[in-house]
């Protein structure tokens, strides 16, 4: 069996009018995350991650932000998209490990249900997902509180 690793990023700025949603999970805010589709910097980073690591391209090439059909998009649908294209391909996902970088709001009582709407959405057991956050002490646009970002890892294993 050989092993693959893939790494993802996103940010996306934070407006008034949007609902916060990461990991798929809806998170109580005064702000969301604005986007094409609705700005789950997480999954998109957990995308990216997965089409890396399998040398299938990345988020923008599969869900285009000039096509309509993704125009407010659930990001967890994405994510199953990307996992059905990633088996199909014929890799096996092992364990997602990522970080999220908010100042606010606080995350962790969130994590839990970010686990297991990822590990659903992947097909893959709670205990492969790993979701940490983390804040960046006041520094750049995501310390400022003007957006959130994160970032994954992937690991994908191919049986040739």
């Amino acid at each position: 069996m050989r092993a693959r690793i893939g790494i993802g990023y996103d940010v996306h700025r934070l407006a008034p009018g949007s609902r916060l949603v990461l990991g798929g999970v809806p998170i109580p805010f005064d702000r969301g995350l604005e986007g094409h589709s609705d700005g789950d910097v997480l999954l998109h980073a957990i995308i990216d991650a997965l089409l890396g690591a399998c040398g299938l391209g990345n988020i923008g090439e599969l869900y285009p932000d000039t096509d309509r059909r993704y125009r407010g998009a659930d990001s967890r649908r994405l994510l199953e998209g990307a996992a059905a294209r990633v088996r199909n391909a014929g890799y096996r996902i092992g364990n997602i490990d990522s970080n999220i970088f908010a100042e606010r709001p606080r995350l962790l009582d969130y994590f839990p249900a970010m686990k297991a709407s990822i590990a659903e959405a992947l097909e893959i057991a709670a205990a492969d997902v790993h979701v940490k956050a983390k804040t960046m002490e006041g520094l750049d646009a995501v310390g400022s509180g003007e957006a959130i970002a994160a970032q994954a890892v992937a690991l994908v294993f191919a049986d040739s």
